[in-house]
């Protein structure tokens, strides 16, 4: 390769790394070069960087670095060269440089000192900083819980809020006055910058019968919405909680909760998705049909009562009917003051169908089975000697219990 073609090569390498940093983004790097106003540094893939000298000197004006040592720094620009800030990387920036950082919106690394009105007091390098509640957190903060008595700020680190003292984090300035008297940060806005950038690699994930993991966000009576990663959340109906029935989402998930679900439908027009918990476990009517039989007698709980009867659940997920004929209920009767919703009650079981997740009860035929068992006791316990009445009376009793017309 000749000179010309190395030069091109390596400017163009340069250009590439260029583009593979972004601004904010903290490398790495080795010190070639000092010189009196700059020094080089050695990215790699045979790319450099500056940075001005004032960022390697201590407090006295002192260069404390060398050639050949390694160094943290942030870059602040990629136009043309690779420039780089190490006071911002390590969270020692000056006003001048913080009002840089404002300007072109570079993060900034401050820690969290106290609770102060309306949001937390943020130490970045010398200066003081306020960072709204809304803003220390995607989920947003509401802080800490309101009280009356004097101190309650201080009271607040054991309250809502409490949890991001003495944490340190990156936060974007979003307004910088009167000199850097006055500054307000935002965390939430690069972690919303940065979900935004995750979304589209979480969504290639999710996936018609993908199994995802999430975090509940929101909980409302009709379901609750689940974040997924990078911002994207999906609802999770209350019909899709459990097999069994359940009245309200916020008694089943709370705010906060880690779920397992499973994508049932993906509308990536409107941008819904639609996800499953109950789907992770085995559906009860699979095997329904094996575990009752007509003629069983089974005891239920009453879920809710119908103009036509009661709805009982006889486990989990399983629930059956009992038609008003069958409830021993006259007809002009209220049969909402005959059956209480949660009152435990025996049924018995006139006929299963388990395609249709339906099963006929009987509260009336339960007498009827148990004095059909005690006649067939009785008739066991004698000699014969009458098998015909006996067993003509038992038969009419079975007969009583056979699956009714419907018409």
């Amino acid at each position: 390769m000749t000179e010309p073609e190395e030069d091109f090569a390596a400017m163009f390498e340069a250009s590439q790394r260029a583009r593979r940093v972004t601004k904010g983004q903290i490398i790495d790097g080795t010190i070639v070069a000092i010189g009196e106003e700059s020094a080089l540094v050695d990215v790699g893939g045979k790319s450099e960087a500056a940075i001005d000298i004032a960022e390697l000197k201590d407090d006295e004006g002192r260069v404390e670095v060398n050639v050949g040592d390694r160094i943290k720094a942030m870059v602040v620009s990629t136009a043309g060269e690779l420039k780089l800030s190490r006071r911002l990387a390590l969270g020692a920036a000056t006003a001048g440089q913080l009002e840089d950082a404002f300007h072109s919106r570079l993060p900034v690394e401050g820690r969290v000192e106290r609770v102060v009105k309306g949001g937390y007091e943020v130490r970045i390098a010398r200066q003081r900083a306020f960072c709204p509640f809304s803003q220390i957190d995607v989920r947003g903060n509401r802080g800490p819980a309101r009280q009356s008595s004097e101190g309650a700020e201080a009271a607040g680190h054991h309250d809502e809020g409490a949890e991001h003292i003495g944490r340190v984090y990156k936060f974007r300035i979003i307004e910088y006055k009167e000199g850097g008297r006055n500054i307000i940060v935002s965390r939430r806005a690069l972690l919303e910058e940065e979900q935004q950038a995750n979304a589209a690699e979480v969504r290639k994930s999710i996936v018609e019968g993908a199994v995802i993991t999430g975090r509940v966000v929101s909980a409302r009576d009709f379901g609750a919405f689940v974040d997924l990663g990078g911002g994207v959340q999906g609802l999770l109906h209350v019909s899709e909680m459990a097999w069994e029935r359940v009245p309200d989402a916020r008694q089943f998930v709370t705010l906060g909760d880690e779920i397992t679900v499973k994508v049932l439908r993906v509308d990536a027009d409107k941008q819904r998705i639609s996800l499953g918990l109950k789907q992770l476990a085995a559906d009860p009517w699979s095997r329904a049909a094996e575990t009752y039989k007509a003629g069983q007698l089974r005891t239920g709980r009453i879920t809710r009562v119908a103009e036509f009867g009661p709805f009982v659940e006889l486990e989990p997920g399983i629930e059956g009917l009992v038609p008003l004929s069958e409830s021993g209920v006259a007809r002009d009767a209220d049969v909402k003051k005959a059956f209480r919703v949660g009152d435990e009650i025996s049924v018995a079981v006139l006929d299963v169908d388990a395609v249709a997740r339906r099963i006929r009860l009987s509260v009336t035929g339960v007498q009827t089975m148990r004095e059909a068992d005690e006649m067939r006791e009785y008739t066991d316990r004698t000699d014969g000697t009458t098998p015909e009445k006996f067993g003509s009376l038992a038969d009419k009793l079975r007969d009583a219990l056979k699956p009714r017309d419907r018409t």
